[in-house]
């Protein structure tokens, strides 16, 4: 057998690959019929984008409300969050980002990923888009409800 290829081997050229393929991206589902399983891809749907875009928005609301409501003589709920509001604001906010981030990057990656074998890993995102509005909601009642009880002990 020979081998028919000719010219440079392009997988040595990495730098140009990942701007190629930033630019012109191409795969957009799986290669093969047969690929069920995780597989990459280059393109994924914009609503994927807008969905990351608003958790990340509302993720840094809820931080913002977080600290307000601490401030105000609230405690944070969550355990693995409480040493970090108690260590200052700017580690709390810069912590929250950063694993709100990366949780929705990966399930980006993952979003057209079967979990189970039943529903797409996408489902997660939207969850926890519709997590982040309850909670961003309640965050935003509860302050409601602290100015009132702040504006009526003022006025007494």
């Amino acid at each position: 057998m020979t081998d028919r290829r000719c010219g440079p081997d392009r997988r040595r050229r990495i730098a140009r690959g990942l701007i190629q393929g930033s630019r012109t991206p191409r795969r957009r589902s799986a290669r093969r019929e047969g690929d069920h399983g995780f597989t990459h891809v280059d393109w994924h749907d914009a609503r994927w984008l807008g969905v990351a875009v608003l958790i990340l928005l509302l993720s840094a609301a809820d931080a913002v409300l977080t600290l307000t409501l601490v401030r105000h003589g609230a405690n944070e709920a969550n355990p693995l969050m409480a040493p970090l509001v108690a260590g200052g604001g700017r580690g709390f906010a810069v912590g929250k980002l950063v694993l709100t981030g990366l949780g929705v990057v990966l399930l980006t990656l993952l979003a057209r990923f079967r979990m189970f074998g039943r529903f797409p890993a996408g489902v997660l995102l939207y969850l926890t888009l519709a997590g982040y509005v309850a909670l961003v909601g309640y965050e935003w009642l509860l302050l409601e409800r602290l100015m009132f009880v702040d504006l009526v002990l003022w006025r007494e």
